[in-house]
């Protein structure tokens, strides 16, 4: 069992625990703050250390999106739905899917470093310049470091760095944060 394994593990025996947990006192709150329990006790538990949990395997992704079915369950009084409608209830609730909340968060984090760095973020993305690529002649691309081994490429310098540079440019052009995460979403 690898260490993404173990955290997967860790991660969904707690989330579960939570869901359980507001199982019981859900028939008593309304659906504004059941959705509102249900993003602080889980959603935040599955957005933590997004980085980390870039670009692991579908098994896991799945384990985490089961979680994310779970919670949409739970908040909406149902006790089990067709796949087909998983998606209805995390459009319901505006929840993105597991794998596309990593690069919307790690997207969003690499644009605040990029407009208003933090040191911490700015010390990662320093071997990252942005640069004028001819494919893109207007857009800001910015430069992957070479890494040697798969769990290298889970770093936010290259994480970023790669999601950045697949980022359509009128997304990527957008100067407040608002509007880059409702471009993004869209996107």
């Amino acid at each position: 069992m690898t260490s993404t394994d173990v955290r997967i593990t860790n991660i969904s025996q707690s989330c579960f625990y939570d869901i359980h947990s507001l199982r019981q006192i859900c028939s008593s709150l309304n659906d504004g703050m059941a959705g509102s329990m249900a993003s602080l006790l889980v959603s935040s538990r599955l957005s933590y250390v997004n980085s980390v949990l870039y670009g692991m395997s579908l098994k896991n992704i799945y384990r985490l999106q089961q979680i994310q079915h779970s919670l949409a369950r739970v908040v909406t009084h149902r006790r089990s739905y067709p796949l087909s409608s998983a998606t209805a209830l995390l459009k319901q609730f505006h929840w993105l899917p597991v794998e596309w909340h990593i690069w919307f968060k790690l997207a969003t984090m690499t644009f605040k470093a990029l407009h208003w760095p933090p040191t911490y973020l700015t010390d990662q993305l320093q071997y990252c310049q942005p640069t004028r690529s001819l494919h893109s002649s207007g857009s800001q691309q910015l430069v992957r470091p070479q890494h040697n081994v798969s769990f290298g490429s889970r770093a936010f310098r290259i994480c970023a760095a790669h999601i950045w540079n697949s980022l359509p440019t009128n997304i990527c052009e957008v100067q407040s944060v608002l509007s880059f995460r409702r471009h993004l979403r869209t996107h």
